[in-house]
């Protein structure tokens, strides 16, 4: 660990690092590892000890790279040779790498996003593709899973991955209990707009999570009710039911409302047409885009 964000580092030790054993027995190992060992490594005049250095983060199951120094993003400043090469054996070793905010640079820096789905705070994720062009660069979401290597955006969206990490790895119900105890949203789907709050209340359904941040990272596509019953395994009624409790509307209606989150965000942060634009949030023609804009959002 450089300086970093505080607020990236403390929530990924209020989510892993507090021993939260009612909920989950055994829970995880939270090791803090820097470059150099320090009892008090400086992260924006906080005092942060990082008693373990890089062979501790080579073994991890999960490396969680919070975020990096300023300096490295907005002046091209390298980051230690020693960090990228410990990051890159994790990651051949099998370990799940994770950034959170800016942290995405780093796994740039070491090519694990080469031909991945990835984004960062919105207001870097411009920079972060002109730098690293063989990452695909998601500037309108939340979070990007991409399997091994996941990435979020700033602020709360790194909250909301490492939740999704908890659900992924221990279950809807104890991630849902989890984000109660933190006074947050259950559930809030990767793809999901950095701008526009939908967000999802929590569910006890394991299977429902999962298909609706899979709807979500695939919005473009020809979505049906019946696909994505299908995909929940679920029959299309119980899917319709549970959908609906969980979320206070119609399947359709909720694919529609991603849709327009997804069109609002790029619209925002993005330089494409608007014909492109309706094509990717799965809203067919700029038309048909215009015309949900006025009857949905004014």
């Amino acid at each position: 660990m450089q300086a970093c964000e505080v607020y990236e580092t403390a929530i990924a030790y209020a989510v892993f690092g507090d021993a939260h054993l009612d909920l989950h027995d055994p829970w995880y190992d939270l090791r803090l590892c820097a470059v150099n060992e320090s009892p008090g490594a400086d992260a924006k005049g906080f005092s942060v000890r990082t008693p373990y250095g890089l062979d501790e983060l080579v073994a991890a199951d999960t490396v969680i790279v919070p975020s990096v120094p300023d300096a490295v993003v907005s002046h091209g400043e390298p980051l230690p040779a020693a960090f990228i090469e410990a990051l890159r054996e994790a990651a051949a070793r099998g370990a799940r790498v994770v950034s959170l905010c800016t942290g995405a640079f780093a796994l740039a820096e070491a090519g694990l996003l080469d031909g991945r789905r990835a984004t960062a705070h919105w207001t870097n994720t411009a920079d972060l593709a002109k730098r690293y062009p063989k990452a695909e660069v998601d500037g309108s979401v939340l979070y990007v899973d991409e399997g091994q290597v996941l990435t979020s955006a700033g602020m709360s969206a790194g909250l909301d991955l490492c939740l999704h990490l908890v659900r992924r790895d221990l279950g809807a119900h104890v991630a849902n209990q989890l984000a109660r105890r933190l006074v947050v949203s259950g559930h809030r789907p990767g793809g999901q707009a950095q701008f526009v709050d939908l967000s999802v209340p929590a569910t006890e359904d394991d299977s429902l999570g999962p298909v609706m941040d899979w709807a979500a990272h695939h919005l473009d596509q020809a979505l049906t009710v019946d696909g994505m019953a299908q995909r929940a395994g679920m029959s299309t009624r119980t899917f319709f039911r549970r959908l609906q409790a969980a979320t206070g509307m119609t399947p359709l209606k909720w694919l529609l409302n991603q849709r327009l989150s997804r069109a609002q965000a790029l619209l925002e942060t993005t330089d494409l047409p608007i014909e492109r634009i309706s094509e990717h949030s799965g809203l067919g023609t700029a038309a048909n885009m215009r015309r949900h804009f006025t009857l949905h959002v004014g």
